[in-house]
């Protein structure tokens, strides 16, 4: 049990830093480049299915944020939301990307490629009925351009002087994992490729702590990524890899997932319905184990996204409920598609 124990831990520690700097990342870029986009998307409704793809497939809950937002105002249409949804896969697109990176990608095009045309025959099917909502945007704001000094020349070590508990206790963290990285106690023992991405996407990690204005740091960085989504991405990580250490080491579930792929994709399709990330992550851990088939995985990921509808689920229940709706029928459809294809 404690070697099972420390194995997932570490595994989970490099699951989590990784998460943890990829969300610093797409943060530090989304302030970077606030707003650009949103007059366009008014402006091109066709082009909104490709955007809405490509917000989905953005790692990370963020992304479903935005385009919650942005439906919330009516800047985009419901079927722009249903692309983002179905081509989302939360938190659990960084441990995908961590685990088996390839294959991730390949999924992450799948899923791009389904929901953009579910997309656009939802918009035909409703005709101009008004489903939109009004929302309040919870969990993303957008800041003003005097926040958005993401580099404040001449203030960086005024702000190191007077450091502040948040910046000093994720750059140690930070710090601490490339450290870690780099001696070989957390990721491959080995130097490859994946040992040099966790340097440096640590290391950009490290950069972005050190010299983002303390504003940005506390509201972005500590309160959005450090307190709410990186405890929650490492235990439910922790939690699905002993769980399936256990598994694998006392039962004899293999042969059953395998001879059992519909009660288990069915399942897997009914825990997605739940708009929280962490669930997933025993599926993702199963097909990463070769325990379930990819067909398992692309219908547990078209039907989750993570957090990014708790938005919508607080103030607009209908909303949210036909989005689910229809991210259960198609994840059904396309699983079992995928299980006859033996995918």
């Amino acid at each position: 049990m404690d070697e099972v124990l420390l194995r997932a831990t570490q595994h989970a520690l490099m699951i989590t830093g990784f998460v943890m700097v990829m969300m610093l990342v797409i943060e530090y870029l989304n302030v970077l480049t606030r707003g650009a986009w949103q007059e366009r998307l008014r402006q091109h409704r066709w082009g909104q299915y490709l955007l809405a793809a490509v917000l989905g497939l953005t790692p990370g809950c963020l992304g479903a944020f935005v385009m919650v937002a942005l439906y919330s105002h009516q800047v985009v249409t419901f079927g722009a939301l249903v692309t983002t949804m179905i081509a989302t896969s939360g938190d659990e697109s960084f441990v995908m990307m961590a685990m088996f990176p390839t294959k991730a990608l390949w999924l992450m095009a799948l899923l791009g490629a389904i929901g953009i045309p579910i997309g656009i025959v939802a918009d035909l099917a409703l005709r101009g009925r008004r489903t939109q909502q009004a929302l309040a945007c919870e969990g993303f704001d957008f800041h003003e351009a005097a926040a958005c000094d993401c580099l404040p020349q001449g203030r960086i070590v005024q702000q190191w002087r007077e450091c502040s508990s948040a910046r000093g206790i994720l750059s140690s963290v930070l710090g601490l994992f490339v450290a870690a990285v780099l001696v070989g106690q957390i990721g491959p023992e080995e130097w490859n490729w994946i040992r040099v991405t966790l340097v440096m996407v640590g290391s950009a990690g490290l950069f972005i702590v050190a010299t983002v204005p303390d504003h940005f740091l506390e509201e972005h960085l500590w309160k959005h990524v450090a307190k709410q989504h990186v405890p929650r991405v490492f235990l439910w990580t922790l939690g699905a890899l002993i769980l399936v250490e256990l598994l694998q080491s006392h039962l004899s579930v293999q042969a059953w997932l395998q001879q059992s792929r519909l009660p288990v994709m069915l399942i897997a399709c009914l825990v997605g319905i739940i708009p929280e990330s962490g669930p997933h992550l025993v599926f993702v851990t199963l097909y990463a184990r070769g325990m379930t088939p990819f067909s398992v995985l692309l219908a547990s990921s078209i039907v989750q996204d993570g957090h990014g509808m708790l938005p919508m689920l607080a103030h607009s229940g209908r909303a949210f409920v036909a989005v689910k709706a229809i991210n259960l029928l198609i994840g059904l459809v396309a699983g079992l598609l995928g299980y006859l294809m033996h995918w």
